[in-house]
């Protein structure tokens, strides 16, 4: 979800399309043809563009939120998640090719070999970090040398990554039923949440120091502080079903949802109480 825009991005089937639609009503602005099925989609910063891998296509698709054009790079095979990483430079998690592809200003400056199954992908500061879905790993490289890191286990079946704030990187560990919060520099994990439900999509909320988690065993939806460095659940919703992606405003003022067994985007609007000011402490 965008704010600058106000545009809510959602990827769709028969036909593959990504949809840009008003985030207020959830009515669609515009509708964009993609060249195969899109996973993980995630915004190169305020504005747009919009980041989309199309895996049975092998590409990434850079998708402006307004106005004409598009920018489409051949990466490595089936992509999986990106994460624009600074100075021009966006990282694309291959999951099946188990490679990183570097890319620069529309090609692939660099492929790192060596994962067995990339997943999530996300900038912490001057590294990224990716979740190595088949080794039960995150390792964090550095984008503009594809030197790796470091590497630490990630629980029984990790899936995706976000970062809530500098020293403070979260985890879905799928298989495993939890939350793992790690510092990215120097990599090492500080807590775990045990959320049972299979926790699956997650989206940060900076302004808030929370995360947003789906269960997709559940169909709920659940918002996590992070503020005083130990995760506590404050707010649980229920969702549409099999809930495989969230996203969150500033402020964690709205939830949106998309929901892939019957093709929903919901809209979780938070009461006024339920508002934390500054953080959720």
């Amino acid at each position: 979800m965008d704010t600058r825009t106000g545009i809510v991005a959602v990827a769709v089937r028969k036909p593959d399309r990504l949809l840009l639609l008003d985030s207020g009503t959830l009515a669609p602005r515009r509708a964009v043809r993609l060249p195969g099925h899109a996973r993980h989609l995630v915004l190169a910063g305020a504005g747009g563009p919009v980041l989309v891998p199309v895996e049975n296509a092998d590409t990434l698709l850079q998708v402006p939120l307004t106005g004409p054009g598009r920018t489409a790079t051949t990466v490595g095979r089936s992509p999986h998640s990106a994460a624009a990483v600074g100075n021009g430079r966006i990282v694309v998690g291959n999951e099946v090719g188990g490679t990183l592809s570097i890319v620069r200003a529309g090609r692939v400056e660099r492929t790192v070999p060596g994962l067995r199954q990339p997943g999530g992908v996300v900038a912490a500061g001057p590294v990224v970090a990716v979740v190595d879905v088949a080794a039960f790993t995150v390792t964090t490289f550095d984008p503009a040398t594809a030197r790796r890191i470091a590497t630490t286990r990630a629980g029984a079946g990790p899936t995706h990554v976000v970062l809530v704030a500098a020293h403070r990187m979260v985890v879905a560990d799928t298989r495993g039923d939890a939350l793992l919060v790690f510092d990215p520099q120097p990599l090492r994990l500080i807590s775990r949440l045990p959320l049972a439900g299979t926790p699956y999509g997650v989206a940060a909320d900076p302004l808030t120091q929370s995360v947003w988690v789906t269960l997709t065993a559940r169909n709920q939806v659940v918002g996590v502080c992070l503020a005083s460095g130990h995760p506590r659940v404050i707010a649980r919703y229920p969702t549409v079903e099999q809930p495989n992606t969230v996203a969150v405003t500033p402020g964690s003022r709205t939830v949106y949802l998309a929901g892939a067994r019957r093709g929903e985007v919901q809209a979780i609007r938070r009461p006024a109480r339920a508002l934390p000011e500054r953080t959720c402490r």
